[in-house]
């Protein structure tokens, strides 16, 4: 291990985890498994003092405060508990990038992260030796204000850091100079031209990378439409990039319910909205077959519909792979909405497991309804999501299903769901109500259930329910007068 360390000025790699921290994946409602990577290119390094252009047409460069580890041995097929041997040093870094670009590097990161100078390392080499990775800090100021902090303990890292080093070297021989960015903590937003960034890591001994300072400034843009993609954003990139809608200013969504009309859907059952349903000629509005995981369930929330086809095997390896009609829904499900599942009655494969049902509690869904099975049922259930499903299945979605698309109309447990609906939920099962009923509807469902409260109330009495229910005669001239005695006084 070379005795007087400089920072790496061009690894032969520089090799980024996707989400590493427990504050990053409760943020983003996507918790990994298994450690997940990108490259970026060596000459995105630069160092503390650096300006990093922001180019002219681009509106969302956010920044990563992250932990670098520099390969001081070369590795290659090593065990766990000889990786951190590997590792010389330790340092700050800022994994950058434009989300304008995001979408269309679908995963590679390639423009959006690895322009000149989008990884400032430094300014100064912890000795690996000297420190336990369990007991590293990071902390990241924006302008002067602490804008992330977090340690590297079991209870705040998804995966230790000697993991990403034995799991890389199990494929590729790593270097000495190769250059690991560790993921980042929650706290990252959106950075604009004359923001200053300062990210600094240190250890429980005192160790210290000393402060990375890095300028944001407004660069040229001017890309070349014949010759790649051209920047583009929108809600979702905006969101992801701000961390969160009211972060990035975006306004409340217009399909969302009325708060007043929500809490009256909550208060009626689906037995009586059935009910009134079937009065204005609407039968076929029970989604049938479906359950809810978790008993006493109550779901209230606006239909957001995917579809999936019959397992085909030449349509699944075109549609089943990447990033899929099902994983783009589960993304882009938006607050207060009910993911609503055509998986044609087929329980006999799973239509979504739990990381999928994590990224949409997440992002604020209010339920989930599969005429199909549910995988990881036990965890699915766990995330506190409504969820109602014909029941558990093992098998991935390919089994049964091709995932095919999304926001069209969509037939769950023979039922037509169009999105924009209304779909309420309860131990009774799943309802669909067209929005332009749903307000007549509900108020006339609460006003029964009060009548039968007090129907109900008559026959604990010992009353037989002959001219009670529903009443008439005298009953009904009781109920009226009582409805007067329990009517508000006004003034």
């Amino acid at each position: 291990m070379n005795s007087h360390p400089e920072l790496p000025r061009s690894p032969g790699k520089i090799i980024a985890v996707h989400t590493a921290f427990e504050s990053r994946a409760a943020q983003r409602g996507r918790r990994p498994k298994q450690p997940s990577y990108f490259l970026k290119a060596g000459s995105s390094v630069s160092t503390s003092g650096s300006k990093v252009e922001r180019p002219a047409g681009t509106e969302l460069l956010a920044f990563e405060g992250e932990i670098a580890l520099v390969i001081g041995r070369p590795a290659h097929r090593i065990r766990l508990d000889e990786a951190w041997d590997h590792v010389g040093w330790v340092t700050a870094s800022n994994d950058l990038g434009i989300y304008d670009y995001r979408a269309q590097d679908k995963g590679s990161n390639i423009r959006s992260k690895s322009r000149d100078g989008y990884t400032p390392l430094g300014p100064e080499l912890i000795d690996a030796r000297e420190v336990s990775p369990r007991e590293l800090r990071i902390r990241t100021w924006i302008n002067g204000e602490l804008s992330q902090e977090s340690g590297t303990s079991d209870e705040e890292m998804i995966f230790p850091l000697e993991q990403f080093v034995a799991d890389l070297a199990q494929h590729m021989t790593l270097e000495v100079g190769d250059v690991i960015l560790t993921g980042t903590p929650a706290g990252s937003t959106v950075v604009q031209p004359g923001d200053v960034i300062e990210i600094e890591v240190d250890a429980a001994g005192g160790q210290t990378s000393g402060r990375l300072v890095t300028t944001i400034v407004e660069g040229p843009g001017d890309f070349d439409e014949s010759l790649g993609m051209l920047p583009n954003v929108d809600d979702k990139q905006t969101e992801e990039a701000w961390g969160s809608r009211e972060a990035a200013g975006l306004p409340a969504d217009p399909n969302a319910l009325p708060e007043e009309l929500r809490a009256k859907l909550l208060e009626a059952p689906t037995a009586g909205l059935s009910a009134e349903l079937r009065k204005r000629g609407l039968n076929q509005v029970s989604i049938e077959g479906v359950h809810p995981q978790t008993p006493g369930t109550k779901m209230v929330g606006v239909a957001k519909t995917l579809r999936f086809l019959p397992g085909r095997e030449d349509l699944f390896k075109s549609h089943g792979g990447g990033y899929n009609a099902q994983k783009q829904a589960f993304d882009a499900v938006r607050s207060g909405e009910v993911l609503v599942i055509e998986a044609r009655n087929e329980p006999g494969s799973g239509t979504l497991g739990d990381i999928l049902a994590l990224r949409a509690k997440h992002l604020g869904a209010a339920g989930i309804v599969t005429d199909g099975g549910v995988r990881d049922y036990t965890a699915v259930k766990e995330i506190g999501l409504p969820v109602f499903t014909q029941g558990p299945h093992p098998a991935v979605l390919g089994r049964k299903h091709v995932p095919w698309e999304a926001d069209v109309a969509v037939a769950c447990g023979n039922a037509t769901v169009i999105p924009g609906d209304i779909i309420v939920g309860d131990d009774d099962g799943v309802i669909v109500i067209p929005r332009d009923l749903a307000e007549s509807v509900v108020d006339a469902t609460l006003t029964k259930e009060r009548q039968d409260e007090w129907v109900a109330e008559r026959v604990a009495e010992g009353n037989p329910v002959d001219g009670l229910f529903p009443p008439t005669g005298k009953w009904k001239q009781d109920y009226e007068e009582w409805l007067k005695s329990t009517a508000p006084q006004s003034r």
